[in-house]
């Protein structure tokens, strides 16, 4: 089965499973603990943006959750999200950017590129916390409705502190292809992440990826 779309995420489908897991299964538990999945972590209070040309994926499973943490007055703060997870990935052209404000100074950009050339970024056990995303997609071996807890072609959920609820709705393939990304996530977690022909700097002003 093979789909394709292009679009940004669509929150109605999702806000059943905006749910705190009452408990981690003990597969999870196991994988976590030999390192197999990454454990999530408490967010900082600003979004980031990242666009790429292409992202092809192996092993996917993408469900809803909550990432918890802080805003930027150090107050608590949830932000609803969906997760898209991948055994393996192949990023090219990749582009990273935040945006601070600095007292005097004003607003400060640090942006990451990385996997222009020939050799594109490559992760494992990717997880990425997205909060907006645009792309023309094409999924291969599609399973849409599958339990997030139950799915067996992505890596599984992160567990941990996760805020997802394992029995909530998710889709699963195992490919899928996303061309022209621009993406606003909150959080991105890999158990390896090689960003090949890496290239960071500071740019004053606002100079995002998209």
């Amino acid at each position: 089965m093979e789909s394709v779309a292009r679009g940004g995420t669509r929150w109605k489908r999702f806000a059943v499973v905006m749910v705190p897991s009452v408990a981690a299964t003990a597969a999870i538990g196991v994988a976590l603990s030999q390192g197999a999945l990454a454990a999530s972590f408490s967010v900082s209070g600003q979004s980031f943006k990242v666009s790429a040309d292409k992202l092809d994926g192996r092993g996917m499973v993408q469900y809803g959750g909550v990432d918890v943490g802080v805003d930027m007055e150090g107050k608590k703060a949830a932000h609803p999200v969906s997760v898209s997870a991948f055994k393996k990935a192949k990023i090219t052209n990749m582009c990273q950017s935040v945006v601070t404000h600095i007292p005097v100074l004003g607003d400060v950009t640090l942006q990451l590129n990385a996997g222009g050339g020939k050799k594109p970024v490559e992760a494992k056990n990717l997880y990425i916390d997205v909060a907006q995303l645009d792309a023309d997609a094409e999924f291969r071996d599609i399973n849409i409705g599958v339990a997030a807890g139950s799915s067996t072609k992505g890596p599984g959920m992160k567990g941990g502190k996760e805020q997802a609820n394992p029995n909530g709705f998710a889709q699963e393939a195992d490919r899928a292809i996303l061309k022209d990304i621009e993406q606003t996530a909150w959080a991105t977690s890999a158990g390896t992440f090689k960003l090949s022909g890496l290239n960071m700097k500071l740019h004053k002003g606002k100079k995002e990826c998209f």
